[in-house]
């Protein structure tokens, strides 16, 4: 990518900045009825599952997650109880940045405004702001939009309140499939993919990719 200097940086959160530890809280959750040896797939299963619950009408996160904790189980042949449910949800609330993202952030928020675009609820993600380490100028949560990410609902709302073409932002995140694909789609061309392993990568999405946010100073010229 050429050097670019976008009128925002916006940012996937969960995951990207956040340390989504949701496999975590479902394998603490699960440890008595899940096999140590299977605990890996169960917990791919609740993410795919996560992956297709999002893809239809908006509903609450809880009901995501509880959505696809119970087909998991399903699958598995695992007894789910709503005790279940109540635990993983509550764990997203306790999760913290990854240790590369505050000095990271904080340094392009000294030229950039940030924005946060994540599917996450109103009530949730302020618990997570306050540990980012840098000021962010906007934040917009998928039941703001009514949509959830990979649709193009949320990016096309976030683009009307900055009052921004595609191609004037830098939009950031280790998902391609939650986001940079979309993107690609959509004709936001400035993309950053910060490698965390939770996707294989795919250069033809055109993006610049980085290892943590420590690169992303660089990526536009800091």
């Amino acid at each position: 990518m050429a050097l670019f200097k976008p009128k925002y940086i916006t940012f996937d959160c969960y995951g990207t900045l956040i340390n989504f530890d949701m496999a975590g809280a479902a394998e603490r959750c699960f440890r008595q009825r899940v096999a140590p040896e299977a605990m890996l797939a169960f917990t791919t299963d609740f993410a795919r599952y996560r992956m297709d619950e999002v893809l239809g009408a908006w509903k609450p996160y809880y009901d995501v997650v509880s959505n696809a904790l119970q087909r998991a189980c399903h699958k598995w042949g695992v007894q789910w109880d709503k005790a279940d449910s109540d635990f993983i949800y509550t764990d997203c609330a306790t999760w913290g940045p990854h240790a590369d993202v505050p000095a990271g952030l904080a340094k392009v928020a000294q030229e950039f405004p940030l924005v946060l675009l994540s599917n996450s609820m109103k009530d949730l993600l302020p618990h997570h702001i306050p540990r980012l380490g840098a000021p962010i100028h906007m934040a917009i949560t998928a039941e703001e939009v009514g949509a959830y990410k990979p649709q193009m609902k949320g990016f096309e709302y976030m683009l009307e309140k900055l009052d921004c073409r595609p191609d004037e932002i830098l939009h950031v995140s280790s998902s391609l499939r939650y986001d940079l694909m979309t993107c690609h789609d959509m004709g936001i061309t400035n993309k950053v993919w910060v490698n965390r392993g939770h996707d294989p990568a795919n250069p033809a999405y055109g993006y610049t990719e980085i290892k943590d946010i420590g690169g992303l100073p660089a990526v536009v010229g800091l």
